[in-house]
């Protein structure tokens, strides 16, 4: 009994070891990939931010310019750019290697819904950061540099500038996930459509009140995150419904379980109708207890895979026909009248 159960504490360790050394793996090829493309975007550092600080240069007034207040600034800055640049242009790959570790743990009803979750996720996480760089930039420094003082000369720094980019960039690509976070509450039924559309005035109220805290303060801005967060909400709830209705009708149209309870239930009867004449407690919690595996290999096979389901009940209808043969009633056996003593003999 003790070998046995060190047995299983090693082989739990060496699994808890193996996942460690596969996290190890994929976390040194995320790294290795983030320096490979760093190395490969820090020679054109420094024109990647003169790219990235064209909205803000094609609306400065005649003759002003952006400045570095930091000493180091024009070094570190363009730097600081390329490594986060990298990160961005890595991200595909990043996500890969993350599906590659979380896809061994998935059922496969889950593989077919995460895979698709993450491409999108990615894609819209891409799509916002391109919304606020070609709609967003140009619109809000155009209104900015319009409403600028007269006599007061604009002259922003490089690293306040990067640093307001970048949070820009982030607000959006995480607002951009509110379709892939309301297909997925929709099709896990965590919310019904339903409450989802009832719920919609005071998901445009919160749009807003996100808008006003992580933008800044004028109305553009605001509006251009509020709007396409509300819209992405909108396209969220209709395509999770789709999918609801879908998966609703797919199993309307799959064989209705009669078809499997049928002899499923034929068994028992037969085995309830046998056992009458017998002791019925008795013979009920025994058969209970014989069931137990039974039920225990439905349950495992519903869980791991949908097609294993007919096969699960044939071996559940194998095993009470098995229980109905041995509570067969046993004939009984003649009694053999006891020996009495003899009469004695008259002679």
């Amino acid at each position: 009994m003790t070998s046995n159960t060190n047995n299983a504490q090693t082989e739990q360790e060496m699994s808890l070891i193996g996942h460690l050394l596969e996290l190890r793996d994929r976390l040194v090829r995320a790294v290795i990939a983030i320096i490979v493309v760093f190395l490969a975007l820090f020679p054109f550092a420094n024109d990647l931010y003169s790219f990235i600080a064209e909205p803000l240069t094609r609306y400065l007034p005649q003759g002003s310019s952006m400045m570095a207040i930091g000493v180091i600034s024009p070094f570190l800055t363009p730097l600081k750019l390329a490594l986060i640049s990298s990160f961005f242009i890595s991200m595909p790959f990043l996500l890969y290697q993350l599906w590659g570790f979380i896809a061994p743990a998935l059922y496969q009803n889950e593989k077919r819904l995460a895979a698709p979750m993450l491409f999108a996720s990615t894609f819209l996480f891409y799509a916002g950061g391109a919304f606020v760089f070609y709609i967003v930039f140009p619109l809000v420094f155009k209104f900015l540099a319009g409403t600028t003082p007269s006599g007061v000369q604009i002259g922003t720094d490089i690293q306040l500038y990067l640093d307001f980019v970048i949070g820009m960039f982030f607000a959006f690509g995480l607002a951009f996930q509110v379709p892939v976070v309301t297909v997925l509450l929709l099709v896990i039924n965590a919310v019904s459509p339903e409450k989802m559309r009832h719920a919609r005035p005071y998901v445009i109220v919160g749009a807003f009140t996100i808008a006003a805290f992580i933008t800044p303060p004028d109305v553009i801005s605001q509006t251009l995150l509020a709007v396409p967060m509300w819209l992405m909400y909108e396209a969220g709830l209709w395509f999770g419904s789709r999918m609801v209705n879908q998966r609703l009708a797919e199993t309307e149209n799959e064989p209705s379980t009669a078809t499997y309870s049928q002899p499923f239930h034929q068994p028992i009867m037969a085995s309830v109708s046998g056992s009458v004449a017998q002791d019925a407690s008795t013979e009920s919690s025994q058969s209970n207890l014989a069931l137990e595996p039974a039920k225990d290999a439905v349950i495992e096979n519903a869980l791991t895979t949908d097609e294993d389901f007919e096969r699960a009940f044939a071996e559940m209808d194998q095993t009470f026909a098995q229980l109905q043969n041995e509570q067969q009633p046993v004939e009984q056996v003649a009694e053999v009248p006891t020996n009495t003593p003899s009469e004695p003999v008259k002679s």
